[in-house]
Order: structure tokens, then C-alpha cells, then sequence
């Protein structure tokens, strides 16, 4: 049996060193996009990927709430254990409620905003509280608001300048107010009713008076940045590019160590085989 021990361990050396590999190149390449993406600001800043900073603010009037804590906060992040004993008398945490935000919140630069829409972002929270009662661990992490962030993301913008359907509705819904103009203006064989053709004739006025409006209307601009198409990085956190971009070179480090650790134990694996 030990004869099989050495080769399973080479194995699984090599699988560390391949993963620790992967990931170093992983962090490479990320830190690379974190570099070579410049800093844009809110206002001018063009659809695609982008890097932007700003102050975090609730989106509308109401305040978002951590839900373990009752804090002010743009985006939460919560998990309950509850500690139980292994068949060797370990403890084991074993989750019991775990949940994320997903409301978008707004980044604010010097008065030109945008929002963040922060599904299946990488975050770095400002602060994590973790704390036990009985057999249960909380674990509870937030942006808070009003805290300066840097985002890596896909900037999408529309613009909206109403619901024409809803316009046309309206349009003709004033005109039945006065039947007699209505009549007078639609009625075109003058039976005092309107047929179905007369009927289409005043909803396409209608829809084309509706229009012209909404045309007319102040067109409102709605940015969100949201996880990238192409696979680049979509992070959110308290750090400024140089922080960022330190950060993924320390991990990079870390799994480069990792690899080498796992290429030695693989190398002593097959050497003491026997």
C-alpha cells in the first residue's frame, strides 16, 4: 500500500502546482487591466470599461440597512453558522441563512452620479463585523455610505424620453373630454359616431401629437456600471488604483508561492516513493 501512497501525493502536488500557476497568471493578467485602465470621470466617461471613482450614496430617498445590525449602508453582505461537532470531534460551522444586496446604489463625483448595480461584483467591504451567540457565528460585512470607492466595470448607458403607448393613451383620453371637437374633427362621413377607420384615423393623431411631445421633452440619461461581457475584472471597493493594482500583485506572489510549494512537494513525492 505505501508503494501507492507516493504517486497519489505527486498528484496532488501537481494539481496544487497547476492551480497555483492558473491563479498567478489569473492575477497577472488582472493586474494588467487594473494598470493599463485609465481613470475616467463620471461625466465624461465613455460606454465600455471603464475605471471611475466616487462617494456611495442610496439610490432614492430611502436609506438601505445592513440587515444583522440595522447600519446605514449601500450593499451588505451577511452569513449565519452554527458550530457542530465531526465524527472526530472537530467543529464544523454549518451554514444556516446567508444573503447578499443587490439593489444598485449610486457613485457620486463632484455632482455627476452613475449607478452601481453590484451583482456578482468581487467586493472589498469598509467594514466587517464577525461575533458569536451560543452554538451561532454572524458574519456581517457593508459599503458604508457616503465611503470612497473605486469601480472596474461596463459602463451602459440609455437614454429615456417616455412611453409613447402611454402618451397616445393620455392624448386621446383628453380628447373624449370634449366630444363635439373630437367629432368634428374625426367624424368624417358626420353619423354623429366614429368608426373603427375614423377611430384608427384620430389614435394615429394621436400617437404622432404624442410623439412631438415626447420629442420635445427633456431626454433623461441613466448610466449603470454592472459586470463586464468580455470576462474583465468587476471590482468594487474602499482602494484607489494603486492599492488595486498592489493588491492583485500580492496575491499573484502568493499563489506563485503556492505553485512552488506544490512543485516541491511533488518533486519529494516522487523521489521517496518506493
Amino acid at each position: 500500500m505505501h508503494t501507492l501512497h507516493g504517486p497519489i501525493a505527486a498528484l496532488l502536488a501537481a494539481a496544487l502546482t497547476a492551480y497555483g500557476l492558473w491563479q498567478f497568471l489569473r492575477r497577472l493578467q488582472r493586474d494588467r487591466v487594473v494598470a493599463d485602465t485609465p481613470l475616467a470621470h463620471i461625466r465624461s466617461a465613455a460606454q465600455g470599461y471603464v475605471k471611475v471613482s466616487g462617494r456611495a450614496l442610496c439610490e432614492g430617498a430611502v436609506t438601505a440597512r445592513a440587515p444583522l445590525t440595522r447600519r446605514d449602508c449601500v450593499w451588505w453582505q451577511y452569513a449565519v453558522t452554527r458550530a457542530e461537532r465531526g465524527p472526530k470531534g472537530e467543529t464544523r460551522w454549518v451554514p444556516v441563512e446567508d444573503g447578499t444586496s443587490v439593489e444598485p446604489f449610486v457613485l457620486d463625483e463632484d455632482g455627476a452620479r452613475c449607478l452601481v448595480g453590484p451583482v456578482r461584483a468581487e467586493v472589498t467591504p469598509t467594514d466587517r463585523k464577525v461575533w458569536r451567540d451560543g452554538d451561532l457565528r454572524y458574519t456581517e460585512s457593508v459599503i458604508e455610505s457616503g465611503a470612497r470607492l473605486c469601480v472596474l466595470g461596463e459602463l451602459r448607458s440609455h437614454s429615456e424620453v417616455g412611453d409613447i403607448n402611454a402618451a397616445t393613451m393620455e392624448k386621446l383620453r383628453e380628447w373624449k373630454q370634449d366630444q363635439q371637437a373630437l367629432l368634428a374633427r374625426f367624424d368624417t362621413d358626420h353619423d354623429g359616431r366614429l368608426d373603427e377607420s375614423e377611430w384608427e384615423a384620430a389614435r394615429a393623431a394621436a400617437a404622432k401629437e404624442a410623439g412631438a411631445q415626447n420629442l420635445n421633452s427633456d431626454i433623461t440619461r441613466t448610466s449603470m456600471i454592472s459586470q463586464p461581457t468580455n470576462g474583465e475584472p468587476f471590482l468594487i471597493g474602499p482602494l484607489d488604483t494603486r492599492q488595486l493594482e498592489n493588491r492583485e500583485r500580492i496575491y499573484a506572489g502568493l499563489y506563485l508561492i503556492l505553485a512552488l510549494i506544490g512543485l516541491y512537494a511533488c518533486g519529494y513525492a516522487l523521489t521517496h516513493a518506493s
